[in-house]
């Protein structure tokens, strides 16, 4: 699982969740971001970071922690 918070003055405002697939606002300006986010390119840029670097190192990166 991927996730990719944003915090402003120490409140996490918008997260995205590679479970979900998609941003999540949790403050009013947060839900606003996320909207926009999750139309534009922004959403596609974090899916296609989710493929090209957290699934192929996944393995590797659940080995070392066991």
């Amino acid at each position: 699982e991927f996730i990719d918070s944003y915090y402003f003055n120490q409140a996490e405002y918008i997260r995205f969740n590679s479970t979900v697939g998609k941003y999540v606002g949790y403050t009013e300006h947060g839900v606003k971001n996320a909207e926009t986010w999750n139309k534009g390119s922004v959403l596609a840029q974090e899916l296609g970071e989710l493929e090209r670097f957290c699934k192929p190192n996944a393995d590797l990166h659940y080995s070392n922690v066991l």
